[in-house]
């Protein structure tokens, strides 16, 4: 391949991912102002610089852009979540610091800068579970079960204890979205809490 042949493959590829970037922007504020049931393609186009038959060489429906939103979403948790393993102390500072970070992580990504003012952009669901959402989970069950599980109650289930923290921090964080004025951090101190209380119940019922 010739030089100018790979400078053109080059372009093109960053054209590509420009364009991929701006109609998942543009889907993310759409969705925002006008809800994701009421939204269109034809809405998202209109918030773009691209043709409608640009726009389907991408997406074929808002369905897909909305799986491609939770799996770049997902992605970019996991690398936030590995990072929190890495700092983390105690399993306490560990549940703060992940529903922390994922709470600021949600304000960052979903509270939109719209045409009429600030709008909240409810996380979207999929069909189904993604690979990206799947290691989401597995990030978290691996920092537990491998660092952190000698601190937990004899005969925890790390499985049931990683699925009650996802659950929770997808639930406290939607409430916390919508909120005025948003608080992460206390929002990450009631959901750490939520978990550290059942744990400790279980443990005294455990040990009569």
């Amino acid at each position: 391949m010739s030089t100018v042949t790979e400078l053109s493959a080059g372009k093109r590829e960053q054209t590509k991912a420009r364009n991929r970037e701006a109609i998942l922007a543009a889907a993310k504020q759409v969705f925002a102002e006008k809800g994701y049931e009421a939204a269109t393609v034809r809405d998202i186009i209109r918030c773009t610089d691209l043709a409608s038959g640009t726009f389907y060489n991408y997406f074929k429906s808002k369905e897909e852009i909305a799986e491609a939103l939770a799996i770049d979403a997902s992605s970019k948790l996991r690398v936030i979540l590995t990072e929190q393993r890495r700092r983390t102390k105690d399993f306490p500072d560990y549940l703060n610091g992940i529903f922390g970070a994922y709470f600021h992580f949600l304000i960052e990504e979903y509270s939109i800068e719209g045409t009429d003012g600030r709008h909240v952009m409810r996380p979207p669901a999929t069909q189904s579970v993604t690979p990206a959402q799947k290691a989401v989970f597995e990030e978290i069950r691996s920092a537990i079960s491998q660092r952190l599980g000698k601190e937990l109650p004899v005969g925890s289930d790390v499985e049931l204890i990683t699925a009650s923290i996802t659950g929770i921090a997808r639930n406290v964080g939607l409430q916390m979205l919508y909120r005025k004025p948003q608080d992460p951090d206390g929002a990450a101190r009631f959901a750490a809490g939520m978990i550290l209380h059942g744990l400790s119940i279980v443990e005294g019922r455990g040990s009569q």
